[in-house]
């Protein structure tokens, strides 16, 4: 049947959207942490680093694939009369897209002359799977977005992730250490696909019993949601260059690529969570967002809540990242990954990731003011010069300073978009964000960083790390507490 959104929907409905996804990417978080300890663990450093640009090599074409559909699936779905007909055109656009920029990633692997003779072209074969069934499995995770239904996405991504980590550990406890034997690399990125592949049935039957799951090839609505999804795809595009174009430059212009990205790698995945958790929350706000602004209601309160969610994220990811970068990298790695005063290694890619983590939330915060104001002129062209900006910068550093100068390329980008649109991403829409809030997130960040900075030296291991991380888990609960912060959360929102 068809559904419609009750205008006055309750801020309640973003938080336990939102608490489901938080809840998913925690747990996976963790067995994502273990997973990367296994390839670490069971891996040689050269071929962690071929695995690691598999992955990184394909999130551009990965994003080709998805070209801003799903946030224009969810707000049109969100104010459609017949929603099943707008997500069976997006099922049609998304379907054909992903064949097309997949296939050209591989293609494209295959016949560049530097890759021809290592392991890299049938890694990025091999991987390509998994975007292939998550981006599947996205487009029905916009259907659990509108109903509200997060539940059922945080069954399937928290099973795929038992999947892959559980088979990790298996290969591990049999005793694999350091290999060399390409076979084995391969063998984990078959295990990344099985994942994938369970991810998309576990949430391809809860989404059909939902809405019926069918292809809509009615031309005129096909192209209508074209047009609606070509300015933010664009945008979208670009904003997913400036932020992975230093892994395929790393591949392209460094020899040691595999090395570099072995290092830069494990940085990357914590960066990409401090990118998706925020995406997730604000997917969350979209649509009631979009229905109070159809309906000229007043949304100063509800933005206000999720800038202040999105600043206390970001000084979390930030600090962590900056003053816990050895524990962090410890964690995730070996020993091994760490920096020397010959070359500099995963703590240091943490370091230099740890401002972009932080300004992520911000430039996330500004896609989704102007998306929800159908203002894509200012992101195309911003992201555009973001992307030139990287260009630039990747040719001048990467080349030079391998790694550390992708990651430096990354900062200057995502200051250089900060500044230029969250001044107009305020003044198009001010957020309730009063000076006292301000100072309570500035006295958590404040508590917060002197306390990773203290208790830094002392994490000499994994386990030292897991425990301490577990702790500060329950002293930034309290501090949101004793800051007062938790007053603003709950504050009513008009």
């Amino acid at each position: 049947m068809a559904f419609v959104y009750n205008q006055l929907m309750s801020t309640r409905q973003i938080a336990t959207s939102t608490l489901w996804q938080f809840g998913s990417q925690l747990l996976m978080a963790v067995l994502s942490i273990l997973a990367a300890k296994f390839v670490a663990v069971a891996l040689a450093k050269e071929l962690a680093g071929y695995y690691n640009s598999a992955y990184g090599y394909l999130q551009i074409f990965a994003v080709i694939a998805d070209f801003g559909l799903y946030a224009v699936a969810v707000r049109e779905m969100s104010r459609h009369k017949e929603p099943g007909k707008i997500f069976g055109a997006v099922l049609v656009i998304r379907t054909v897209v992903l064949f097309l920029a997949l296939g050209s990633a591989v293609l494209f692997v295959w016949v560049l002359p530097q890759w021809r003779g290592t392991p890299f072209p049938m890694s990025v074969s091999i991987a390509s799977l998994v975007p292939f069934f998550t981006i599947l499995a996205g487009t029905l995770r916009a259907i659990f977005q509108v109903r509200y239904k997060m539940h059922f996405v945080f069954v399937a991504e928290v099973l795929q992730r038992v999947l892959t980590t559980g088979c990790m550990a298996v290969i591990v406890s049999m005793g694999v250490r350091l290999s060399t034997d390409v076979r084995m690399e391969e063998l984990f990125l078959w295990i990344g696909a099985a994942g994938a592949l369970l991810l998309f049935l576990l949430s391809l039957f809860p989404a059909h019993r939902l809405l019926p799951v069918r292809f809509c090839f009615d031309r005129t609505l096909i192209t209508s949601v074209l047009l609606l999804a070509a300015p933010y795809g664009i945008a979208y595009l670009g904003m997913a260059f400036y932020r992975q174009l230093d892994v395929v430059f790393i591949s392209l212009l460094r020899p040691d690529f595999a090395l570099q990205n072995a290092y830069y790698g494990f940085a990357g995945r914590v960066e990409d969570m401090a990118f998706l958790v925020p995406t997730l929350l604000l997917n969350s706000t979209l649509p009631i967002l979009t229905a109070r602004l159809a309906d000229k209601q007043d949304v100063r309160g509800l933005l206000g809540k999720t800038l202040l969610l999105l600043l206390v994220l970001g000084s979390i990811f930030f600090l962590f990242s900056f003053l816990w970068s050895r524990p962090l990298t410890l964690l995730f790695t070996t020993p091994a990954y760490l920096s020397t005063p010959d070359h500099p290694g995963s703590d240091a890619a943490f370091r230099l990731m740890a401002l972009p983590m932080f300004l992520n939330g911000l430039v996330l915060y500004c896609f989704y003011v102007f998306l929800a104001l159908h203002q894509w002129r200012r992101l195309i062209v911003s992201f555009g010069i973001g992307v030139i900006l990287s260009i630039i910068l990747n040719l001048l550093l990467t080349p030079l300073y391998g790694f550390v100068g992708a990651a430096t390329a990354l900062v200057i980008v995502h200051v250089f978009l900060v500044f230029l649109l969250l001044p107009s991403a305020l003044r198009a829409l001010k957020p309730s964000f009063t000076f006292a809030t301000f100072l309570r997130w500035m006295l958590f960040t404040i508590i917060l960083g002197a306390c990773l900075s203290v208790t830094a030296p002392f994490i000499t291991s994994a386990a030292l790390t897991a425990v301490s991380g577990m702790s500060a888990v329950a002293f930034m609960a309290g501090l949101l507490w004793v800051t007062g912060l938790h007053h603003s959360f709950i504050a009513k929102t008009e």
